[in-house]
């Protein structure tokens, strides 16, 4: 058979975005005729490891410990077809916002946002850590794809996946750095300081907010985070609800509707009032779609689906309507719009993600097994510090002993978080079991 070469360019422009969005930092060659830059953006994430390693990463429930229950993986793939769906609805090019919700949480290490918080905890001396930033990272450093020219400037070094402009800006949820976060008054960040060449390369252009108080998102990155927040409210709670944690009769009690309009006052909905968080509560309890029980059968599962598929597009819907009520027909791409949310469907999500916290992260029991997840990072972190280079794999060994040799101790650290965070909960065990308890018994 003989073969055919295939001439052309993968470059065929999506409507809506110019040669600076496409624009990636090391200029490639073409390679494949016929798909777009933001189709190849998304073939890269589909196949790279950092994605797979997700599978066996916790999202809110404990990966492996039940069948059920979404990984970090599933939840990633819901997020995105949610945004893969409203932002073509709303003129997006879907595959740069289907690669953003792949992409979203590449960074996110071993047990959740407990993991994170336990790497956050012993890395405020070289600028904490943020599942948002090490996904940046991911993208743009650690996943092995493609190595820069040395009259780039990262001089002959990695730079990740390679991905255009705009996929690596919708992936950008809070465009600032470690310190700005602190002026801004949210640990939440997505750059460390020896990311900001890249990060400074893919914000290029961009201004203020309006009111000049914070950068702006694109508008790709405002549908990703709106269906990031779909997903996981709604999810969360069909997965609470499946596992026994959650009762549905329990959101009608008083006790339990307090504690959680105090969670979302707390941390998803400061700007409501606890009349308005009820209102949401109400209102979801109160669709003629709402599970009035569950026992586990065939029907109940199937029930309870409804209820999932049913709320996604309450919200994705509402979302849909209020933005094309303000900014009208046509193609609504990069920084041409914002992303509206009526306040009920905002607070609606804020009461879901509460129940989450209320049923799941806050139940009995469950402090003391986030407390000994953290423990088992921190030794870890601590072990593998003091072993040198060979505590890492291969493919990290070279940053280590660059580090190493330049005297730069906080870049030594760097490495280390971004071993660690890309073990899934399974390997991190494994590693601590050889690093920490192996250690203890010889």
């Amino acid at each position: 058979m003989t073969q055919r070469t295939i001439v052309g360019s993968d470059d065929q422009r999506s409507a809506g975005y110019d040669d600076h969005a496409e624009q990636r930092w090391v200029p490639e060659p073409p390679k494949r005729a016929g798909r777009t830059a933001f189709a190849r953006d998304r073939a890269r994430v589909l196949h790279s490891a950092g994605l797979r390693r997700l599978a066996a990463k916790t999202q809110v429930i404990t990966a492996g410990q039940f069948d059920f229950p979404r990984t970090r993986l599933t939840h990633t793939l819901e997020v995105a077809q949610i945004a893969r769906e409203l932002g073509a609805a709303l003129g997006c090019d879907p595959d740069l916002v289907e690669v953003a919700g792949l992409a979203h949480d590449l960074g996110h290490p071993p047990f959740g946002h407990n993991g994170e918080d336990a790497l956050h905890e012993i890395s405020q001396d070289i600028g904490g850590f943020e599942g948002n930033a090490q996904s940046l990272r991911v993208m743009t450093r650690l996943e092995p794809k493609t190595f820069s020219s040395p009259e780039h400037p990262r001089a002959g070094a990695s730079v990740g996946l390679n991905l255009t402009r705009a996929t690596l800006d919708a992936v950008v949820k809070y465009p600032w750095d470690f310190t700005a976060a602190h002026e801004f008054g949210t640990r939440k960040f997505n750059a460390y300081a020896d990311d900001l060449d890249v990060f400074a390369w893919i914000r290029s252009g961009i201004e203020f907010s309006d009111d000049g108080l914070r950068p702006r998102t694109c508008f790709e990155s405002q549908v990703m985070d709106w269906a990031d927040d779909v997903a996981y409210s709604v999810h969360d709670v069909e997965d609470a609800i499946h596992a026994g944690w959650l009762r549905v009769d329990a959101l009608t009690a008083d006790a339990e509707r307090n504690e959680m309009v105090a969670i979302a006052q707390a941390s998803f909905a400061r700007g409501a009032s606890e009349a308005e968080l009820l209102a949401a509560l109400d209102r979801i309890v109160s669709l003629p779609y709402w599970s009035g029980g569950y026992d586990g059968s065939h029907r109940s599962l199937a029930a309870l689906k409804n209820v999932t598929s049913q709320l996604i597009g309450r919200f994705c819907t509402a979302a849909q309507i209020a933005t094309r009520d303000r900014f009208g027909e046509g193609r609504l791409t990069r920084y041409a719009a914002t992303l509206v949310i009526p306040d009920e469907q905002r607070w609606e999500v804020a009461i879901l993600k509460s129940i989450a916290v209320h049923f799941v992260m806050r139940r009995s029991g469950a402090q003391a097994s986030y407390a000994a997840q953290r423990e088992l990072i921190h030794e870890l972190v601590a072990a593998m510090e003091v072993r040198g280079a060979d505590a890492v794999e291969p493919w990290l060994q070279p940053s280590w002993h660059a580090a190493s040799e330049s005297g730069d101790t906080a870049a030594v650290k760097r490495v280390v978080r971004d071993q660690v965070a890309s073990l899934t909960d399974t390997s991190v065990v494994q590693w601590h079991e050889r690093l920490c308890l192996g250690q203890r018994n010889q």
